[in-house]
C-alpha cells in the first residue's frame, strides 16, 4: 500500500511534461502493424527514428514503433504467448485500460466507417457525450481503443 507522501517528497504539478511513449504487448506483431499502421494511420517509425534501446529488437522483429500525431510514441512489444486476463475481450485489461486518439469532429463517422468495413470489433458507440463523441473498440489482441473528437 502507498504510504501519504510527504510534501517534501512528491513532484509538483507540472513537472511531468508529456507522456513520452505507451507500450503494449501484442500477440500478432504483422496484425498490430496493420491495425495501427495502415488502418490508424499513424506512421512506423524506421531507422535512424528508432531508439537506441530498442534498435535491436526492431531488427529481431520483436518490437515495433508507431508515432502518434500528438507525438507520442506507441511500442509494441511482441508477446507470441500474450493471453489476455480475461478469454472475454469485453472485460477490462487488469494494467491498462484503453488508448484514446483524437480526431476532428468532421473525420469522426469517416473514422467510424473506416472500422466497420474492416470489421473490427467495436465495444462499445458511437456515443455522443457534452464533452464529444467517441466509439470503443479492440485491437487485435484485445486491448480497447477509443477514437474521440471533441463536440462538433
Amino acid at each position: 500500500m502507498l504510504a501519504t507522501p510527504s510534501s517534501a517528497c512528491v513532484l509538483t504539478q507540472g513537472s511531468l511534461l508529456r507522456v513520452h511513449h505507451i507500450a503494449l504487448n501484442v500477440r500478432d506483431m504483422q496484425a498490430s502493424r496493420q491495425f495501427y499502421g495502415l488502418l490508424l494511420g499513424l506512421r512506423e517509425l524506421t531507422g535512424a527514428e528508432v531508439p537506441a534501446t530498442l534498435t535491436e529488437l526492431v531488427e529481431q522483429g520483436k518490437v515495433a514503433n508507431f508515432i502518434t500525431p500528438d507525438g507520442t510514441v506507441l511500442d509494441l512489444f511482441w508477446e507470441p504467448e500474450l493471453l489476455p486476463p480475461n478469454s472475454d475481450p469485453a472485460q477490462q485489461f487488469t494494467r491498462a485500460n484503453h488508448l484514446a486518439f483524437e480526431i476532428e469532429p468532421a473525420l469522426f463517422d469517416q473514422a467510424v466507417e473506416v472500422l466497420r468495413h474492416n470489421q473490427v470489433a467495436i465495444a462499445h458507440g458511437p456515443v455522443s457525450r457534452p464533452t464529444g463523441r467517441g466509439v470503443y473498440f479492440y485491437d487485435p489482441d484485445g486491448f480497447l481503443v477509443e477514437i474521440r473528437c471533441d463536440p462538433g
